[in-house]
């Protein structure tokens, strides 16, 4: 059994690695601030003896021992990352700063969950890991986007000088249960829209492109990303390379909760990526991870789950 720290676990994808993990038979310490996170994700986990929750924000230092460590810690939609520009910042650097510490002295593993957004508004389509990005580093996103960049760098570091076993990991879009209702992406924006049959709003002219990967494909490769070889640290994408503009997306949302909903195009925000599509190339060569679950289906389960929350509401 080992022991696990997973910071951000109450978070959408942190509540279903705190799951995932669990079932696999391990001890779990979920560590959250709740800035995002909700204790709703993982209240059917309380009372179970091997999961244990700490209220905490990790830009501040704590003492655990572990065996891993999957960092998981940060607002991830630009509605919450762009509310506190400067706490932002602080817990993809102070906060990394202190995760290291922990795994530098329990000689723990560490997985930080990097993203998409490194590559910025990308010039090479799809994105490999060698692409270095084009991001704007004083724009209004650069507090999520340089922070996890900065993130990346301190792993490294940390690697190199002090034999720190890290692995760097870039999410690129991921939606499923459990997602905020008031997330701000645009998986539960357009689903709230349409289940409520109000204008499902476009930013720009909705041909821009996103890839969305179904949390329990995420999941996989991130449990898969920690436990491979530790001479393979990454950064490796994990992602689903179908590639949909957003257009696309409203319209199979709006037939899918069989809607009434309208378009309403709305001007597109500053640095907002055109096009975003993981190359995952090297997450098949060397995790052998590929996503299985197709959008159409990821999308009903989610549908499924956010109708549930209404009514509940």
């Amino acid at each position: 059994m080992k022991r696990i720290l997973i910071t951000g676990g109450a978070g959408f994808l942190g509540s279903h690695l705190c799951d995932r993990l669990l079932q696999e038979g391990n001890d779990i310490i979920c560590l959250d601030n709740f800035f995002t996170g909700d204790k709703r994700n993982i209240a059917h986990l309380m009372g179970l003896p091997h999961f244990e929750l700490i209220r905490h924000d990790i830009i501040n230092p704590i003492y655990l021992e572990v065996d891993e460590i999957y960092n998981l810690a940060c607002p991830a939609s630009p509605v919450h990352y762009q509310f506190n520009p400067i706490k932002t910042i602080k817990t993809n650097v102070m906060g990394v700063i202190n995760v290291l510490g922990i795994a530098k002295r329990t000689k723990a593993k560490v997985l930080q969950a990097s993203t998409s957004e490194v590559y910025g508004d990308p010039e090479v389509h799809p994105q490999k890991e060698s692409y270095w990005g084009k991001v704007n580093p004083i724009g209004i996103r650069s507090c999520y986007d340089e922070g996890k960049r900065a993130a990346e760098c301190l792993m490294m570091d940390y690697r190199r000088q002090n034999s720190v076993n890290t692995k760097i990991v870039r999410i690129f879009n991921t939606y499923g249960p459990r997602m905020a209702i008031n997330d701000g992406r645009v998986v539960s924006n357009f689903i709230i829209q349409a289940l409520q049959n109000k204008k499902i709003t476009i930013y720009g002219d909705g041909s821009h492109t996103r890839s969305f990967c179904y949390v329990d494909d995420m999941i996989t490769g991130l449990v898969s990303m920690m436990n491979s070889a530790d001479d393979f640290y990454g950064p490796v994408n994990i992602g689903n390379p179908g590639e949909f503009t957003i257009m696309q997306l409203a319209q199979l949302i709006i037939k899918l909760t069989k809607s009434n909903s309208e378009i309403d195009f709305q001007p597109l925000p500053a640095d907002d990526p055109v096009q975003r599509k993981p190359d995952i190339t090297l997450a098949g060569e060397q995790l052998g991870w590929t996503p299985q679950i197709e959008l159409e289906k990821g999308l009903l389960n989610t549908i499924e789950y956010f109708r549930d929350v209404l009514k509940a509401s």
